[in-house]
């Protein structure tokens, strides 16, 4: 096991240097001057040169790609040309939001995209099955912007039955004042027993959480599905069969658990597709997360907050794939050989 946590470890460090050069590498190739982005288009020569000493940009690439790591490494990922603080700080304030709505979304995913994929399963080829299949179909194939804006058009505006926009009612912070802990409120406020604002955030939370739960649902519900198949006609499913196990019983008990190793390793693909899928449900929800500040930063060209973003996002779902590695080292030892 050991080696094998440090083979999936190495593995992971080369796949986060390629993404540091990748990173730098896009900062440079996107179209303007940080310099002039940073001082402003009147700024004097001297002010301009003192932006481009400020970046480095007068150094070599090969130095700037040094600067760069080292930088990274100490924690500097560089100062934000929109709002003039440093890119850290902004994903510090940001990420926690982005990963409140995206954490609902896939808790959402699996409770129901597993038992769905268990039943048509168990039910190949009859109408459970095929309702399954045509459920997730659709949940995987509608457009995540279209979605957002039916649901909130029924639901919120029509209905009333949810908040039409935002994480939670904004006069609550005159009248219950939230003491940050983690920056992701719905916890902060569980911890801190402030009722109201946990109460406003799980409502605010339900429409843009059911438009991200929606793709991971139902891939989760066809992976789901084809590994029971596929587990199901293996020779320990056919002794279990001949020992008067039950079919329900052979899924569940038996099958499931070495079904789940494709299933973890597309829950961590689908984490990190859900960050960058939730940009477009963010802005239609006006949700403080992610997806506003990487849009602010592409609409000024601010090429270190948009490196940030992009390297944050890549180092999640890095992590994310190593978190999947290690638990199916643990589910099904048979993956440590490979």
């Amino acid at each position: 096991m050991l080696r094998y946590l440090t083979r999936r470890l190495g593995q992971a460090l080369l796949v986060v240097a390629g993404v540091v050069v990748l990173t730098f590498a896009v900062m440079r190739l996107v179209p303007g001057d940080p310099a002039v982005a940073f001082a402003g288009p009147k700024a004097t020569p001297e002010e301009l040169a003192a932006a481009r000493r400020q970046f480095g940009l007068d150094d070599s690439i090969p130095v700037q790609l040094l600067n760069y790591v080292r930088d990274l490494l100490s924690g500097d990922w560089g100062i934000s040309l929109h709002t003039r603080q440093p890119v850290r700080d902004d994903l510090y304030l940001a990420f926690p939001a982005s990963l409140e709505l995206v954490g609902t979304a896939l808790l959402i995913a699996v409770v129901v995209g597993i038992p769905v994929g268990v039943l048509a399963a168990r039910y190949k080829t009859k109408f459970p099955d095929i309702g399954v299949r045509f459920g997730s179909m659709l949940a995987v194939s509608v457009p995540v912007f279209w979605l957002a804006l039916a649901l909130q058009t029924v639901f919120a505006s029509n209905l009333g039955w949810f908040p039409i926009a935002g994480e939670y009612d904004a006069k609550l912070d005159t009248t219950s004042p939230l003491t940050l802990w983690t920056n992701i409120t719905v916890v902060d406020a569980l911890i801190t027993g402030n009722w109201p604002i946990f109460t406003s955030t799980l409502q605010h939370l339900v429409l843009p959480a059911l438009v991200v739960a929606a793709y991971p649902t139902g891939v989760i519900a066809q992976m789901t599905r084809a590994a029971l198949i596929e587990e199901s006609g293996q020779d320990h499913t056919r002794l279990e069969r001949a020992l008067g196990f039950g079919e329900t019983s052979i899924l569940t008990r038996f099958a499931l658990r070495p079904a789940l190793n494709p299933v973890l390793s597309l829950i961590a693909l689908v984490f990190a597709y859900s960050i960058v899928n939730g940009f477009l449900v963010e802005a239609v929800f006006n949700w403080p997360g992610l997806g506003r500040y990487a849009a602010d930063s592409i609409r000024s060209l601010d090429t270190p907050a948009i490196a940030g973003v992009t390297l944050l996002v890549a180092l999640v779902y890095v992590l994310a794939n190593l978190v999947v590695d290690i638990l199916q080292g643990f589910v099904d030892p048979r993956t440590r050989a490979r």
